[in-house]
């Protein structure tokens, strides 16, 4: 993007002829980028600006909560016609994003064929592939020669690297590149041209399992199909990655103990960021009551060794960071599918070792060190604390998002916060337990 004047300022001036010439100036991915952190009433300043053709291409680039915002702010004002210049499935994202009242009156203005294709795929499950994919406009059969096929495409101007093979009952068969038919011999069917591996998913499976497949195979596009085997569509290459980069958006919220937001940062509320944390917040201060429910249960132990309380934050601490560790690996295994809930006594082994390994590490480094500054018995006890609780928090950080996965709930969502919060209370007992057998006679002394 070119430096200069700041297109909101130019706005807030009413300097039309200067939003004209930075709209001149900038490139129409750009544009869109910059709508996103306009005001409502500033984004329909700037779009009017817009020539006919460049707001189309404009619209086409912006996320679709964006469309929706700004189709619902424009009225009727070129909406229908904005709407209709969307792809089919960048339309049902649209829709999905906007109030009932007016998404109905956008699909109302469809002409009947779009109307229908646009119906169709509202009509598969939220979050499923089917209201993502691309419809497919030409198929080969299976039958038909190099020549046949190529003049199909021809008269369909059709340019997309793989096309769809079917029978005659419109059943997937494999994919075809283009490339091989225009070097294949003249008289070669499609049937000898087909790709060995052949992927395709049903149109109800969840659009992240399609994405990820998808990403594995290392595929342009993705056949959907329905429960005969019957082609509907593909899933493009962009709209995998679109579903890929809001899955992991939505982990990174999770993971921080937040709801994620339907909208730009800087264009969401205060009220709308409190409420999208404060629920996980309410839950993490009731689950930290039992942090506080170890700590009177071992108030005794408290006061006779008056020391351990100063490695209280230290140990939870550390415990909290090895857990949410763990977390974060096994929630990453689960989202590329290389473990499953299944894998649960192997997941424990290999973090049980894991943890002990870096305990016994952590101990190793600290022990000399607390032995210089108070004691050898202190000294064992935190070391030895250490050791433990690293275990136990890997273990909790690696199973919890597999009972997750199980529950059917995002495993991001026991990712960093509540495994802390779980491992501050195991923690704590793991530590005073420790200390209560390393430092029995010091603690008996001091009690008497």
């Amino acid at each position: 993007m070119t430096t200069g004047p700041d297109l909101q300022d130019l706005i807030s001036a009413n300097d039309l002829k200067g939003v004209k010439q930075w709209l001149t100036s900038q490139s129409s991915v750009d544009i869109a980028g910059e709508l996103g952190f306009l005001p409502h009433r500033s984004q329909v300043v700037a779009f009017r600006l817009l020539p006919k053709d460049r707001a189309l291409t404009v619209f086409e680039h912006l996320d679709p909560p964006h469309q929706a915002e700004l189709l619902e702010v424009m009225r009727h004002e070129n909406v229908e016609e904005l709407f209709e210049n969307l792809e089919v499935d960048d339309r049902v994202q649209v829709l999905e994003e906007m109030p009932a009242k007016v998404a109905a009156r956008l699909l109302d203005g469809l002409d009947d064929q779009e109307r229908k294709r646009t119906s169709a795929l509202l009509g598969y499950p939220k979050e499923s592939v089917g209201r993502l994919m691309t419809p497919t406009p030409t198929v080969l059969d299976r039958s038909v020669s190099r020549e046949e096929a190529l003049a199909k495409l021809q008269s369909h101007h059709v340019s997309m690297p793989t096309i769809a093979v079917t029978d005659n009952n419109r059943r997937l068969v494999g994919l075809v590149h283009l490339s091989t038919i225009v070097a294949a011999n003249d008289g070669t069917i499609m049937d000898e041209l087909l790709l060995e591996e052949k992927h395709q998913v049903n149109a109800v499976v969840d659009q992240e399992v399609a994405a990820r497949l998808m990403q594995e195979a290392d595929l342009l596009v993705l056949p959907i199909v329905d429960d005969e085997q019957r082609l509907l569509g593909f899933l493009t290459v962009d709209d995998a990655m679109e579903v890929l980069e809001e899955e992991a958006t939505e982990d990174a919220y999770r993971a921080g103990g937040a709801e994620p937001l339907n909208e730009p940062y800087l264009n969401a509320t205060v009220f709308t960021l409190a409420k999208k944390r404060g629920v996980w917040l309410i839950v993490l201060i009731f689950a930290a009551f039992l942090t506080i429910n170890v700590m009177e249960s071992f108030e005794s132990t408290l006061e006779a060794i008056v020391v351990l309380s100063v490695f209280v934050p230290m140990i939870i601490g550390t415990g909290g960071n090895a857990g949410s560790q763990a977390a974060s690996s096994v929630v990453r295994a689960l989202a590329v599918n290389e473990v499953r809930p299944r894998d649960v006594v192997r997941v424990i082994w290999r973090e049980l070792r894991v943890g002990l390994s870096l305990g016994a590490f952590l101990g190793l480094v600290v022990f000399p060190i607390l032995w210089l500054l108070y004691a050898a018995d202190v000294a064992a006890t935190i070391s030895l604390t250490i050791v433990f609780i690293c275990g136990w928090a890997c273990i909790v950080g690696g199973v919890l998002p597999l009972v997750a996965k199980k529950l059917k709930v995002d495993p991001a969502v026991f990712s960093t916060p509540v495994v802390s919060t779980l491992v501050d209370a195991t923690g704590l007992i793991i530590y005073f337990t420790i200390a209560n057998i390393i430092l029995a006679d010091q603690i008996a002394a001091a009690m008497s």
